[in-house]
């Protein structure tokens, strides 16, 4: 019984501690980790690992036991405690005001002018005198709002009335139908086997897709044959 009190004990320490390291170590989302970022961060799980393991090896069900319920309680504690939530994933901090750079806060977040370029670039902006605001979200990814006059127009914006546009309801997936989608819309089986029809098939098993949007329209894709000549969908 002692050493299963000593490997619950050594893993919520191992779990804590490893916690407490990539706190430390700070924000990147996966995508922006480099080779060097994710060997570390690979080191780090296998020594934490071996932490919380210790010389027991053979009670290593255990330590992974209690990292999942260590896991889901934080989870729970997450969305009761915004102190710990603060705590834990620090908050969102403000990189670029008004087109102005602040660059105290890049160095607080260790993020170089390089990366944060980079993460500009992919919200398409390339003049940081066009960002209105620039936020380092908790996740390592970057939310731009450029200024107002940089802005592409809006229907809003030129008073033009637009129609509703929600999500496409899938009706046929993999020559599956959809029933519980097709009755939603108001729809029966008769009425999408005319419309197969309008579309050249009465086999339900060659349609690969079928949806229908808000608007009425019925989109649909028949299954191609398993044949492709070289390079007829990408370069190969």
């Amino acid at each position: 019984m002692d050493a299963y009190f000593k490997t619950f004990l050594t893993a919520v320490f191992a779990y804590v501690f490893a916690l407490v390291l990539i706190r430390i170590a700070g924000r990147k989302t996966v995508s922006q980790m480099t080779f060097f970022d994710f060997i570390l961060g690979v080191s780090m799980g296998t020594i934490t690992a071996n932490i919380a393991l210790g010389p027991n090896r053979s009670l290593a069900g255990l330590t992974l036991v209690v990292f999942v319920v260590l896991t889901i309680l934080l989870d729970y504690l997450h969305i009761q405690s915004f102190p710990l939530r603060k705590l834990e994933n620090s908050e969102p901090v403000i990189v670029i005001e008004n087109g102005k750079i602040i660059n105290q806060n890049l160095t607080k977040t260790r993020i170089s002018m390089n990366e944060l370029n980079m993460q500009l670039r992919k919200k398409n902006i390339f003049n940081i005198s066009d960002v209105e605001y620039a936020v380092l979200e908790t996740d390592g990814k970057v939310s731009v709002l450029p200024k107002s006059q940089k802005q592409p127009l809006t229907p809003a914006d030129l008073g033009i009335s637009t129609t509703y546009k929600g999500l496409t309801k899938d009706l046929i997936i993999d020559g599956d139908i959809m029933t519980e989608n097709l009755h939603a819309a108001h729809l029966d089986e008769n009425w999408l086997f005319e419309q197969l029809k309008l579309h050249g098939t009465n086999d339900i098993k060659r349609v690969f897709y079928a949806g229908l949007d808000t608007s009425g329209n019925l989109y649909i894709s028949l299954k191609r044959d398993s044949s492709e000549t070289e390079g007829q969908y990408g370069i190969e």
